[in-house]
């Protein structure tokens, strides 16, 4: 239950949060050493870090996806791990399997690379459904089973999954429910002129600066508590719903052409990373309440892979984003 305006003291949120949220500008400066421009793509990363969620990336190949990742992995002292998925690569090579020891005349466990703070399953459609399903059943329970001996994974835990847009053959592409697991999905675009000049110049002189361990392990788990605390009013609440039910039923909300463009709407797990990748947003922002801003800055990563499109909507080229950008132009912001 929401607790009446009354007794919330926003100030002292407010005041906690921009004390709490003070290590993001270092974590940035850090990341920045390294990364050249992609500032959505390191927001982003940020946002499934603090709200305890995964993330999926659309982009062509040499865009610092698998960069970005294990920058934000050194930058926190975190354990980093990368799986290139490809068609012969089985679940136990992600999970771990028993070994049979002949000095022991016993099995032992052999842990995969999903034991990791970080794991980038590069080109996660690569993969058959099999191990997809093995990599996202870790982000959903948090644990992995091998042999009779369920393991839980260390905090925090994020998995970027990459995929590419431009090479469709021989790839497995990842069912909706599964899909549906990723709290943000991503799509990253070429660097701007200035900034690739920047990238080559970089290159060209082989001169990398070192990322330092800037934030601990432990500030990252005491953000993602102090997460809950961002206050977030009753219409926040509304406007985030009314969102989500308009993908589900358009003509409620005076946008009957939308009905025959969607096959299905966003789920309740739309629901929820919307309101938490807007919390994560407005404290990225060192703020602590929610804003419209917030959720209209995080919607379309949110809500982008959990609309189902239709072959009417496909014949006449119109995508997710096209259908998110109706809505939220129709819905009435706070």
């Amino acid at each position: 239950m929401m607790e009446e305006t009354g007794t919330i003291d926003i100030k002292t949120i407010n005041e906690k949060i921009e004390k709490e949220s003070a290590f993001i500008d270092l974590l940035m400066l850090e990341m920045n050493k390294v990364i050249v421009g992609q500032k959505h793509m390191v927001e982003r990363l940020l946002i499934g870090l603090l709200g305890q969620g995964h993330i999926l990336l659309e982009g062509v190949p040499g865009l610092a996806k698998t960069l970005a990742i294990n920058t934000l992995a050194k930058a926190i002292d975190g354990s980093f791990s990368r799986i290139q998925f490809t068609p012969d690569l089985l679940p136990a090579d992600v999970t771990g399997t028993l070994i049979y020891n002949m000095k022991v005349n016993d099995f032992s466990i052999k842990k995969g690379p999903i034991f990791a703070n970080f794991v980038l399953a590069d080109e996660i459609n690569r993969a058959p459904a099999k191990v997809q399903s093995a990599l996202l059943e870790a982000m959903q329970e948090k644990q992995v089973t091998i042999g009779d001996e369920t393991f839980t994974l260390d905090k925090p835990f994020l998995v970027m999954a990459t995929q590419n847009p431009v090479e469709q053959e021989g790839t497995y592409p990842l069912p909706e429910a599964q899909v549906d697991r990723f709290m943000l999905k991503t799509v990253i675009d070429y660097p701007k002129l200035e900034e690739e000049q920047l990238i080559v110049r970089a290159n060209l002189k082989g001169s990398y600066e070192n990322v330092n361990a800037v934030v601990s392990i432990d500030t990252i788990l005491k953000a993602q508590k102090a997460i809950r605390e961002v206050y977030m009013d009753e219409k926040i609440e509304k406007y985030i719903l009314d969102i989500v039910f308009a993908t589900r039923y358009p003509e409620k909300y005076k946008l009957p052409d939308l009905k025959p463009l969607i096959s299905f709407g966003a789920s309740p797990r739309g629901s929820i990373n919307l309101a938490t990748a807007a919390k994560c947003y407005a404290f990225i922002k060192r703020r602590g309440y929610v804003i419209p801003e917030d959720v209209r800055a995080v919607v379309y990563d949110v809500l982008r892979h959990r609309i189902g499109l239709t072959y009417e909507a496909e014949a006449e080229n119109i995508t997710s984003v096209d259908i998110i950008n109706k809505i939220v132009n129709e819905i009435e912001v706070p």
